[in-house]
């Protein structure tokens, strides 16, 4: 702090400072103010307000000028850091450089359906036999406990990969990136808290081993391949519960998503098959499909093999369990007509990308064992018990067979019911279209309430609400409400948290306001603490109060930091200007006030006067007379010593 003071006293023209060093130096500083500092430029923001100093910086904003500008630079845009924008700036301006291309043209998207427990098989198999072993590959994974797993269970496997994670250590970070960076490690195992401030050019591939809960969190991940001509391709493994954000994704992109044929389909007309499949791709079309499961059977077992024996991967995959349970929770939910569309979905046959790994043998097998999960047998087992029973004349046995046709009879009525319902009610929409659409054609040509003309120009007219609302409707924040046309809601990206005390603090979002009796929202970052104290930059917490550090510091050298921040090595009453000048000492006038009339009309008015007065020739001449006494002092003894 001390040093500090002494950098304050010199009248900097710019300071950098922690948002907690700043409001610590504010409390202990009566005279400090920062009424006249003309720009505030907020570096990282979302780190920021990530960090949780959303209330110190609110502090800063209101010790500062009306007229300063504010610059916020963020990678990503946190509903916190819009909330303070649009609370504490005036007619703020957002400035984008991620809507202009969403995906890369040169990037290959595959998207693998498989169960969560077969993730572990199918990442393993990928690295090992499908990617290059000279391509560079970033994994990204939903905690920071997955990214350990991982580490640990590729080491065990004989590969060597680089990990970072939220609240990883700096230095070991630090580290780990630079292994990475210098191709060292060719994988590089990743949470979205922690990617966002990583930088790695020529990326090839990306594997989502959680898939992204927002469209724009997936464009983020896969936006750090394919750059710059370069080609690439983004791996992504869904489950039965992704599908719905998968739907959204590709809503977000414009895109459409079918899925792979079936096995039946690929037997029948191989060659047929895949000429749909090329065509699908060069329309840009999306195909997902399933990992062979042969494959992920031969896998799994080494991968349990490699579990069991080792305690560590043991206690760490307990602990994969739990944080992915409370990930579950915490992340933003799907759109519900995405859910609704997902159980119209067809079932998804092998992906396209195996069809060379398998024969037809295989593929044959593959077939049969996909028709056996979908066989529904006639009867029940107290059906077929009754028939058994019959056939031996056993009485027992009959009845529940009886008992159970009787109720399979009543619920095929209620069926077949439903399911004419259904029919009759798409036949009778499709009739209401063609009415109407036949009205409507008559009704053109009858000329009958011909409705007014718009005047607006097409070409020229900008309406408040973009044309692509659909797309930007990806990035809200609150997209189950509909869309709204303010660009900066629109912007908002929210991180899902990766260690446990950051899924707590984004669970409770809520608090109990004791004095309006409410509950009251609070934005990422917020904290709520009674003891009224600061949060420094190290996470340690300090007393808002004065502690007399700069009293001591003014007392021991005599000096002061003024009312602008100048410096003065004088009395109070000759206190200097914001830019530090000494003007018109004739008529002992001093322009406190009056700093940008006098400052622009004198020349090198910001340029320190080397005119002293009496307080500095004196102490100039003290410490001249003590260094003379003490090399006088230290000479008489060096003449004893010989």
């Amino acid at each position: 702090m001390e040093s500090q003071f002494e950098d304050l006293a010199q009248n900097p023209d710019i300071i950098i400072a922690t948002p907690g060093r700043l409001m610590h130096h504010l409390s202990e500083i009566d005279d400090m103010s920062l009424k006249t500092v003309e720009y505030v430029v907020f570096d990282e923001a979302d780190s920021l307000f990530g960090m949780g100093f959303a209330e110190q910086l609110h502090k800063i904003l209101t010790q500062l000028s009306e007229n300063r500008q504010t610059l916020l630079f963020s990678a990503t845009l946190p509903s916190a850091l819009a909330e303070f924008a649009k609370a504490g700036l005036r007619d703020p301006q957002l400035v984008r450089l991620d809507v202009d291309t969403k995906i890369s043209p040169d990037l290959k998207t595959v998207f693998f359906t498989l169960r969560q427990e077969e993730k572990y098989a199918a990442l393993i198999y990928m690295i090992r036999d499908h990617i290059s072993s000279d391509e560079q590959t970033l994994i990204f994974v939903s905690t920071k406990h997955h990214a350990e797993f991982l580490n640990v269970l590729f080491r065990e496997e004989g590969i060597k990969p680089s990990v970072c994670y939220g609240d990883m250590d700096q230095d070991a970070r630090k580290i780990h990136v630079s292994r990475f960076r210098a191709r060292k490690t060719m994988l590089l195992i990743v949470t979205d808290v922690a990617a966002r401030g990583i930088d790695i050019p020529l990326l090839d591939n990306v594997i989502n081993w959680d898939f992204p809960p927002k469209p724009k969190i997936f464009v983020h991940r896969v936006g750090r391949v394919a750059r710059a001509g370069r080609t690439g391709t983004a791996f992504s493994f869904v489950t039965s519960e992704d599908m719905p954000y998968l739907l959204d994704l590709h809503l977000f992109l414009s895109k459409p998503v079918k899925a792979a044929p079936t096995e039946e389909e690929v037997l029948q007309d191989t060659d047929g098959v895949m000429n749909k499949i090329d065509q699908s791709f060069a329309n840009g079309e999306t195909v997902y499909g399933r990992f062979p499961q042969t494959v992920l059977d031969l896998v799994s077992d080494r991968v349990r093999e490699i579990i069991d024996s080792s305690a560590e991967l043991t206690s760490l995959q307990k602990a994969c369990t739990n944080a992915f349970r409370l990930y579950a929770k915490t992340k933003p939910l799907p759109a519900k007509e995405s859910i609704k569309r997902v159980k119209d979905l067809p079932s998804e046959g092998l992906h396209p990308i195996f069809k060379n790994v398998l024969g037809g043998g295989e593929l044959m097998a593959l077939a049969f064992s996909e028709r056996l999960k979908t066989f529904r047998p006639k009867q029940t087992i107290l059906e077929a018990e009754g028939e058994a029973a019959k056939s031996k004349n056993l009485q027992g046995p009959g009845q529940w067979a009886d008992v159970m046709k009787r109720k399979r009879a009543i619920h095929e009525k209620v069926i077949n019911l439903v399911q004419q319902q259904r029919s009759n009610k798409l036949a009778d929409e499709e009739a209401q279209t063609e009415i109407t659409s036949n009205e409507k054609e008559r009704k053109v040509v009858r000329g009958s309430k011909r409705k007014a003309k718009s005047s607006k120009d097409e070409e020229y007219f900008i309406s408040s609400i973009p044309t692509n609302h659909h797309t930007e409707a990806g990035l809200s924040m609150r997209g189950n409400e509909g869309f709204g046309s303010n660009r900066l809601e629109n912007a908002v990206l929210d991180l899902v948290a990766d260690d446990k005390d950051g899924l707590q603090k984004q669970k409770t979002v809520y608090h109990w306001d004791k004095r309006n009796k409410k509950y009251i929202k609070l934005n990422n970052g917020d904290r709520v603490t009674a003891s009224g104290k600061i949060k420094t930059e190290g996470g340690a917490k300090v007393n808002a109060t004065k502690t007399g550090i700069y009293k001591k510091w003014k007392e021991g050298s005599h000096r002061k930091i003024s009312l602008r921040g100048t410096s003065n090595d004088g009395n109070a009453e000759e206190s200097t200007s914001f830019s530090g000048d000494r003007q018109s000492r004739g008529n002992n006038r001093n322009f406190r006030g009056g700093k940008h009339q006098h400052s622009r009309s004198l020349p090198n008015a910001n340029v320190r006067s080397e005119i002293k007065d009496l307080e500095q020739v004196r102490k100039e001449r003290q410490k001249k007379a003590d260094r003379v006494s003490y090399m006088k002092h230290k000479g008489s003894k060096s003449k004893k010593v010989w």
